[in-house]
């Protein structure tokens, strides 16, 4: 992976923040000192269930997955994460609990990163930063009702159809079976719909 631009990650991060719950100056430059720049290859598990998750990650540069296997080695695809978006497992990262899910890069990619006791300590506090937490939580809330509704109600076509509308670029970025899992269809299936349908 070439060298990243950290100090530019920095100005996204902060782009990011702003849009979700601006900060005072005192609140931004505590959140922004406790960010470490962070790179790993391909394919590497940053979070495994049963460990908990250390760090929340603020993505600069390449494409993660969270996903799930359960007892009988099924896969699920919960979410993806690429530029510029936060990472990591939520649920371990706000109960700080062990994790149930994986977090795994796709690609070469490139972080910031918080450790996690730090960003508790730093909610704690600045209430400006708890603000931004909530209100960031509340917009991931809100996307995961959204998408169980989808799955829930809508055929397989619509599925990819809400996808590439949310995410145009996303069939370039990730292998297709793993698209296919995260909408809920066999590989084949999704390969046939994508050579059927128009977008």
């Amino acid at each position: 992976m070439s060298e990243y631009n950290y100090p530019q990650a920095f100005e996204k991060l902060r782009q990011l923040v702003a849009g979700i719950h601006p900060l005072p100056d005192d609140a931004w430059q505590a959140l922004a000192a406790g960010w470490q720049p962070f790179s790993c290859g391909r394919k590497t598990c940053l979070t495994r269930p049963g460990e908990p998750e250390r760090f929340l990650y603020f993505v600069c540069e390449g494409i993660q997955r969270v996903f799930h296997i359960d007892e009988h080695l099924r896969e699920a695809t919960l979410v993806f994460m690429y530029p510029p978006s936060f990472g990591g497992v939520l649920d371990s990262i706000l109960l700080q609990s062990p994790a149930t899910y994986y977090y795994e890069t796709f690609t070469p990619s490139a972080f910031l990163r918080l450790p996690v006791p730090l960003l508790h300590a730093l909610m704690e506090q600045h209430p400006h930063i708890s603000t931004l937490v909530r209100k960031g939580l509340a917009h991931t809330f809100s996307g995961v009702l959204h998408r169980l509704a989808e799955l829930q109600t809508c055929s397989a076509e619509e599925r990819l159809r809400a996808l590439l509308q949310r995410s145009p670029h996303i069939l370039q970025l990730v292998p297709h079976k793993y698209l296919a899992n995260y909408l809920g269809m066999d590989a084949t299936n999704f390969s046939k719909l994508l050579n059927q349908v128009r977008f």
